[in-house]
């Protein structure tokens, strides 16, 4: 947790260790980045909590800082908290990485759910298998299930932990036209999330990592009034 508000942080560390969560706080941005490099094991949080407003560093930037971290780090789950809850403050956060953002003030058992929410999407995603890993091939653009890795012409194209999920639950039913609901509930199982427009924000981001043109895009489709659609056949 990166969190200048030391009542906050103790209040937090303190509910979630009640509930099975060991919680690590660090109360400036680069105590918080250098806790991250300098864990015993490379990947070792589960999910990082990350205040928007930190005393050395505005918390959009350090964001970014974490998703162009190599390794494990850069795909671990944000959650962004802050007392900022304009619409647009949340769309520039999702933006740049966060896998999701809760407004202060909040209820622990809001922040509770929403972190197990988190877990149960990377167990649900991470489980290891023996067999040949599950690729989905669309013509030059490449989804490794199991890897959890995404490749156009060859080249990897680094997404969220979420936004990968969201990618794989699209191309997973190709063809088919997706409405924000389903999308949702194939992501989480639950209507958790109180800002649903963050599928526009994420299928936005997943458009200019996998788009020749994100402003044309022809793999994952806008249907007017329905949703989006992952195109079957690409690259014909």
């Amino acid at each position: 947790m990166i969190e200048d508000d030391q009542r906050l942080a103790g209040m937090v560390v303190t509910y979630l260790g009640q509930n099975g969560f060991d919680v690590q706080h660090a109360a400036s941005a680069r105590e918080g980045l250098d806790k991250l490099k300098d864990s015993p094991v490379s990947g070792a949080f589960s999910i990082i909590l990350l205040d928007l407003m930190l005393p050395d560093a505005d918390g959009l930037d350090v964001c970014k800082q974490i998703r162009s971290q190599g390794g494990a780090i850069a795909n671990t789950p944000v959650i962004m908290l802050t007392a900022r809850g304009e619409p647009m403050d949340k769309v520039v956060g999702l933006e740049l990485g966060a896998d999701d953002y809760l407004a202060k003030p909040f209820e622990p058992r809001e922040l509770l759910a929403r972190l197990r929410a988190l877990l149960r999407r990377q167990q649900a995603t991470a489980i290891a298998s023996s067999s040949a890993a599950r690729v989905l091939r669309f013509g030059r653009l490449e989804i490794n299930l199991d890897a959890r890795t995404v490749k156009l012409d060859g080249q990897d194209r680094p997404l969220t932990a979420y936004q990968f999920n969201l990618l794989a639950a699209m191309a997973e039913r190709a063809g088919h036209v997706l409405s924000r609901e389903q999308l949702l509930d194939a992501l989480k199982g639950e209507a958790l999330d109180a800002f649903d427009r963050s599928i526009d924000v994420h299928i936005g981001r997943l458009r200019t990592v996998i788009e020749d043109d994100p402003k044309q895009p022809k793999r994952i489709i806008t249907v007017r009034g329905a949703g989006y659609v992952f195109a079957k056949v690409q690259d014909a």
